[in-house]
């Protein structure tokens, strides 16, 4: 199916967006693509939603730079050097790594049920009205007692991170990134938000908000990189959506979530996720005025 320039703008806008606020981005755009005219069930529809996300996760791989360049380089000095296996950041590095092993083993086996089923407004209704529950749990049970100090906050003076991991992320343990990792196996249920899943996840475990948001962020680049890989030659093969619109909505969703993640580390530094909790409920109760009234198909 032919993707009109103007609609992957409107779909490049909505996964820069939502990609990262806990607001379900799946859940957005299938709405989107359905008032648009689009059918979720289309193959190539879905591909051209995957690959726009690349944009998204470049954003982060741009803006967090000088943290992943530090942290592959400790990752694989490690590996040959005995010694820089003492690094905290040789540690953290394998950490994000295995924390990224549940989404991929779930991932592939859930695909079909996700890209079926669960891609279901009524479903991605639910979600964003049920998963709110546990945002605010997470804000009222978390006792962010594990904080990044004045590190954590110089995180936040200048793109790409200071060039050192702050206290709270040293003082992560394999329990903290599995258990976030399965909770981020959860967000494939569209509605749920894979930001939503993931900072909560870190706020139960008593991580502050801005060191949950930036293991969300790490956790973010292997799952979507993955994801956009897999659908990438679905997308471009017989060019389905067509090259124009695959570019375009790839570079407004990269521009768009660059700004977002910004302006998201500062926000929760001062902010609670479950700010977010008004906005989900009455977007799950549009959505389920729209399909009860005939305006979009559930699927």
């Amino acid at each position: 199916m032919a993707l009109g320039m103007i609609d992957a703008v409107v779909l490049g806008i909505v996964e820069g967006l939502t990609e990262f606020l806990p607001v379900s981005s799946t859940g957005h755009l299938t709405v989107v693509e359905e008032l648009l005219g689009y059918s979720v069930k289309d193959d190539a529809i879905t591909a051209f939603t995957a690959v726009i996300q690349v944009g998204a996760i470049v954003a982060t791989l741009i803006y967090f730079r000088r943290d992943i360049v530090r942290l592959v380089a400790a990752g694989i000095g490690g590996l040959v050097s005995p010694p820089r296996r003492q690094d905290p950041d040789f540690r953290f590095a394998w950490l994000v790594v295995a924390g990224s092993v549940p989404i991929g083993i779930v991932g592939l086996a859930a695909k079909s049920l996700v890209e079926g089923p669960l891609r279901n407004l009524y479903v991605v209704a639910g979600a964003l009205i049920v998963w709110s529950a546990v945002m605010v749990a997470a804000e009222r049970v978390g006792r962010q007692d594990r904080r990044g100090g004045q590190e954590g906050v110089a995180h936040l003076e200048a793109s790409g991170g200071t060039g050192a991991a702050s206290a709270a992320e040293r003082s992560l343990t394999l329990k903290d990134v599995l258990f976030v990792g399965v909770l981020q196996c959860v967000a494939l249920i569209p509605g749920v938000s894979r930001s939503g899943a993931t900072i909560s996840g870190g706020l139960f475990r008593g991580l502050d908000r801005v060191t949950a948001t930036r293991l969300s962020f790490f956790l973010a680049i292997p799952a979507l990189l993955a994801a956009g890989g897999l659908e990438l030659p679905k997308a471009v093969s017989g060019n389905a959506v067509g090259a124009g619109p695959l570019l375009v909505g790839t570079l407004v969703a990269f521009l768009v979530a660059y700004a977002t993640i910004a302006w998201l580390l500062r926000f929760v530094a001062a902010h609670p996720i479950s700010t977010f909790v008004p906005y989900r409920i009455a977007a799950g109760l549009v959505v389920i005025g729209l399909v009860a009234s005939g305006a979009v198909n559930a699927r």
